[in-house]
């Protein structure tokens, strides 16, 4: 069995507590997951990082896992024929009476069977089902809306003959509205199977994918808005869009680049009836071509404004 440094994959020190273990890993899983990830081996990284969590967050496999000591990463090992408390071969070992050998398992087999492989061979009572963290990407539109999720997983379990089988499962969850990127959704009873006990949870981390006209910070959105120049010296009423329809915006005269217009409740909304406010960034911009008669009439404004756009920098550098 090749040893796999876990502590290394995730990148913390082997005395790390479990919420830096949980920080490592989320953010390694959002760095290579291989829906969003440009790195290179993001997949296999993505999974190798997974393995490490799943081992390192549960106390029993943590220590389990401890317990084998320190090794160089590929090193062939061979833990003890008691290790964790089964034997390798026996009915009681984590791959029933039919188990192969420590040398033809991957250590994150190991790990996977570790609980389920004592409780079944044992009988010692109900075994409730682990709890499962998934990395989900959901476009903008079904953040701010909510909406039904479909995700498609699969779940080592340990049949009635002792052997282990990987199980495929397709998962439907509802999302509420009003969910922000990072932000972590519990969905009970939707993670491992139970074998007597209850199932166990189902976590998802929320990236939201970027969206071309809004950008989210918490619940708050903000969005680019060009003006015209004489829209921002005149001032206007302008329709703009937000994500639950087109709105009326009064833009005040001599509005300047940069500064934000507030559209009250406009972001994104929790079901609870919390919601973040949308903001309207100006900017000016000037014809890319402009006519004979648009110059003429930009060479008479500049005669006639006593406008002084460098004021400020008249005394500079004298």
């Amino acid at each position: 069995m090749k040893y796999k440094d876990y502590y290394e994959i995730l990148g913390v020190a082997r005395d790390a507590g479990t919420d830096d273990i949980k920080r490592a890993y989320r953010k390694l899983a959002r760095k290579f997951h291989p829906d969003v990830s440009k790195e290179k081996n993001a997949e296999e990284r993505f999974k190798e990082v997974g393995e490490a969590y799943e081992t390192l967050k549960d106390p029993e496999k943590r220590a389990a896992y401890d317990r084998l000591g320190r090794h160089a990463p590929g090193e062939d090992i061979q833990p003890p024929p008691d290790w964790g408390g089964f034997g390798a071969g026996g009915p009681q070992g984590p791959f029933g009476s039919g188990a192969r050998s420590f040398e033809d398992i991957d250590l994150s087999d190991l790990f996977a069977s570790f609980g389920a492989g004592r409780s079944g061979g044992r009988g010692t009572g109900p075994v409730p089902g682990r709890d499962i963290e998934a990395h989900v990407v959901i476009p903008f539109d079904k953040a701010f809306h909510g909406g039904e999720l479909e995700l498609e997983s699969s779940e080592v379990q340990l049949g009635d003959d002792g052997t282990m089988r990987r199980v495929p499962r397709r998962i439907r969850v509802r999302l509420p509205s009003g969910v922000t990127d990072g932000q972590v959704l519990r969905v009970p009873g939707k993670g491992g199977k139970g074998r007597g006990g209850p199932n166990g949870d189902l976590y998802l981390d929320i990236r939201v994918e970027p969206h071309p006209v809004y950008r989210a910070d918490g619940l708050d959105l903000t969005m680019d808005l060009p003006l015209a120049p004489w829209e921002a010296v005149l001032g206007t009423s302008i329709e703009v869009p937000t994500p639950a329809g087109r709105v009326t915006l009064k833009v005040r005269p001599g509005t300047t680049a940069g500064q934000k217009l507030r559209l009250s409740g406009r972001g994104l909304k929790r079901p609870d009836g919390t919601a973040g406010d949308l903001y309207a960034v100006i900017e000016i911009v000037v014809p890319a071509h402009a006519d004979d008669r648009e110059k003429a009439l930009y060479r008479q404004l500049a005669e006639a404004s006593s406008f002084a756009p460098r004021a400020s920098l008249a005394q500079e550098g004298t």
